[in-house]
């Protein structure tokens, strides 16, 4: 009796096993073969913990797969503090990889030692929104075989999203991380502020990998990037130097021509007719445009204005204004100095964003689309309002793209900060060397020698004309140029291509030139 019992329930359950597997074939599902058959490692407690741990930056690119013809990416939140492009190259010439796309967020003065590694192949192609220095001044010579693709914050993102840029490996360095990879850079000994430039490699990438200087307790929150990102991290010495992050663009300055220009501009917003007390604005790099923050507080206390929101690259006085409560919120895509990091860590209005949420155009909605007023910079600016921030008056590539050309679309009001002339060199010229944000985004220019408003903004012209500023029409700034100093003779360019100039949309906007040899 027990034999039939016992055999009529192995029937029973070879008919639900055959059951199964059938109903698993007819919809191509996996039948369950254990706990844990995709996840052996939770069967090990010290494998559970640290699986992602990588004992050398070498065992890290082998486990991410990295093959010739890759494409690689790094950002640049410490900019000439950073010290993980350069070590991660050295590696993977050590390794013996070849033919790399690197794809990072910006280069630096402090990439030099890339140029020896464009020379022996391991780098092929360049993707950045600029590069200062030797390794500029060797691509503008003619360094690469494959000219330089320059783009925007903005439109970075949008070459990811197409496809364009593909990044297999990304390489993020960070202050502090947990052993699953919860990383921000608020934290630890080498803060730097926003990652926001790191976090949309992190969203995008095939494989990411994260050095870091610490290793700190799980969960390491807020988390700029997550653990559902992460495939391995490497403990290194030092990822970046963060008293390097306020030099070049991003430094203060004390010069009396650029805090004379800086005090036009906030005139010339004082009375814009974009004002008004909730109005935005962007003080973008350059010395004199991030100068302007400190001319704009009287006049706000004076008139009780408080800005809505402060956007990009936050400062220590745009802090210094959120803490007096005269701008409400920050939204901070790069701390451009220690205030900076402290802030984004203990104010809650001071918010971290990615440069997908900052000036992306194939977003659904960006932030800089709400800007009222944006203060920028330029090497170059001519008469039909165009703008060069890349090439300078040598013909050699010695700035950057970044958010330039983004929030000049989107702002109500780009004022343009710049002397008329650097060292006799005249910043207003007929036509600009390398065109990068187009002269229908540019509405004011602002010289130590007065200011010229774009003939497209006439009801701007006639509210600053009423408040008495010193107004000229661009060609009468370009004609004191020639009074001051002589026109400059054409540079000299061979035929060919180093670098590609892309629009925030993606399209080709202007070119750059190898320099000709005397």
């Amino acid at each position: 009796m027990m034999n039939k019992r016992n055999q009529r329930e192995k029937s029973m359950i070879n008919v639900v096993d055959s059951l199964r597997q059938h109903c698993a074939d007819e919809h191509h599902w996996t039948l369950f073969s254990g706990a844990n058959v995709h996840t052996p490692y939770l069967a090990d407690v010290r494998q559970k913990h640290e699986r992602k741990l990588c004992a050398s930056l070498e065992d890290a690119i082998t486990r991410s797969g990295l093959r010739d013809g890759m494409t690689i990416s790094f950002h640049h939140g410490f900019r000439e503090g950073d010290k993980v492009i350069n070590t991660v190259v050295d590696a993977l010439a050590r390794l013996g990889l070849k033919n790399i796309t690197l794809a990072s967020s910006s280069l630096m003065t402090c990439n030099t030692p890339l140029i020896e590694h464009i020379r022996n192949g391991v780098i092929r192609k360049i993707y950045t929104s600029g590069m200062r220095g030797p390794l500029a001044e060797a691509i503008s010579n003619g360094l690469m075989k494959e000219p330089v693709q320059i783009h925007s914050h903005g439109g970075r993102v949008k070459l990811i999203e197409s496809g364009e840029i593909t990044i297999d490996v990304a390489f993020l360095g960070v202050p502090c991380s947990d052993e699953y990879g919860n990383a921000n850079g608020t934290a630890g000994q080498s803060r730097c502020g926003s990652l926001g430039y790191a976090m949309v490699d992190a969203q995008y990438a095939r494989h990411v990998v994260l050095l870091t200087e610490e290793i700190v307790p799980f969960p390491n929150l807020p988390a700029s990037i997550l653990q559902t990102q992460v495939d391995s991290i490497v403990q290194v010495t030092e990822v970046g130097d963060p008293a390097k992050i306020s030099v070049g663009a991003a430094r203060v300055t004390s010069n009396p021509r650029e805090l004379m220009i800086a005090r036009m501009a906030a005139d010339v917003i004082e009375h814009s007719g974009y004002f008004n007390n909730g109005f935005s604005l962007q003080t973008g790099s350059g010395a004199a445009s991030t100068a302007c923050t400190r001319f704009l507080e009287a006049r706000m206390q004076r008139q009780d204005i408080v800005a809505s929101f402060a956007l990009g690259g936050i400062t220590g006085s745009l802090v210094d204004l959120h803490e007096k409560g005269l701008i409400k919120t920050l939204l901070d895509t790069q701390s451009f100095d220690n205030s900076a990091a402290s802030s984004l860590a203990k104010n809650p209005r001071h918010v971290e964003i990615s440069t997908s949420v900052y000036a992306n155009p194939a977003a659904k909605a960006a932030c800089c689309d709400q800007l009222d007023i944006v203060i920028l910079s330029a090497l170059e600016i001519d008469l039909d309002f165009n703008v060069n921030v890349i090439t300078g008056s040598d013909g050699v590539m010695r700035g950057a793209s970044g958010g330039h050309c983004d929030v000049a679309a989107a702002a109500n009001l780009t004022i343009v900060v710049a002397p008329l002339i650097r060292s006799r060199i005249p910043t207003v010229v007929r036509h600009v060397t390398t065109c990068v944000t187009p002269g229908e985004s540019i509405d004011v220019l602002v010289t130590d020698h007065g200011i010229a408003v774009n003939p497209a903004r006439p009801e701007v012209y006639q509210r600053l004309l009423a408040a008495g500023l010193p107004l000229m029409s661009i060609e009468t700034l370009h004609q004191r140029t020639l009074e001051i100093c002589d026109e400059p003779k054409p540079i000299k360019f061979e035929d060919r291509i180093v670098g590609v100039i892309r629009y925030r949309d993606g399209s080709v906007i202007d070119v750059v030139r190898q320099v000709k040899q005397p």
